[in-house]
């Protein structure tokens, strides 16, 4: 990968947004709104709800694509990454459908992008007062452990507020297809020469509800630390 910086124009117009989401019925619509207000193309990807979520997303103003069953989180932003590339965006960010991400910060991803990183990801860690303590535990041991094997420095490995240069989103088309994507496409990016940088991001807790299974992604995760650990 080329690591240099983009001569390309970013701007709202040359950002494409992707919003993974899971019985979000009740964020997504506000979500795909305030996005709207900061690029103009967003897409969300259903990854099999059953309540309003692709109705509420689609009444935004978001283009939509529903899976027909759920295929976990990794397979959702994959198939968003594919839309984009196919209409030639140069730069996708990816944000939350549940409000933890803010859409007012994406200005942030867009000003950041001209340095030329392959991937830019948000770190809540600069400000941490609002980051349950044992949050804030596991996320900078985690952090520590997969910035090794990176061989760059993460800070907030967990995050999942990212912008991906489309160099690199060919690379990543692949891999994991739940939560342990998130952190595979770090190694992936990292191995094949990418650059990895930072964007201070707001710490936000709402009513979210956690769809991450406690027992089988972890599992999941130790078992993809211990693959690249090996590499």
């Amino acid at each position: 990968m080329d690591g240099s910086p983009s001569a390309s124009v970013v701007n709202r117009t040359t950002v494409a947004a992707i919003i993974p989401a899971y019985f979000e019925e009740k964020h997504v619509g506000s979500v795909v709104e305030r996005t709207l207000q900061q690029i103009d193309h967003v897409l969300v990807v259903d990854d099999g709800s059953t309540d309003a979520t692709s109705e509420n997303a689609r009444s935004a103003g978001a283009v939509v694509i529903k899976h027909e069953r759920n295929s976990g989180k990794g397979e959702t932003i994959k198939t968003g990454l594919r839309h984009w590339l196919e209409r030639g965006f140069q730069h996708v960010i990816i944000l939350d459908a549940d409000g933890q991400h803010l859409p007012e910060e994406i200005a942030r991803f867009i000003a950041a992008a001209p340095g030329g990183a392959d991937l830019l990801i948000g770190t809540r860690m600069n400000d941490v007062r609002q980051m349950p303590l044992v949050r804030r535990i596991v996320n900078r041991y985690m952090s520590r452990r997969i910035s090794r094997v990176c061989g760059q420095d993460v800070p907030d490995t967990q995050c999942g507020f990212r912008m991906l240069s489309a160099r690199v989103i060919p690379h990543v088309l692949d891999g994991a297809e739940r939560f342990d994507y998130e952190t595979e496409v770090l190694f992936i990016v990292s191995r094949n020469g990418g650059r990895i940088e930072s964007v201070p991001i707001s710490t936000v807790y709402g009513d979210e509800v956690s769809s991450i299974h406690p027992v089988k992604d972890t599992l999941r995760f130790l078992k993809l630390m211990r693959r690249w650990e090996k590499k």
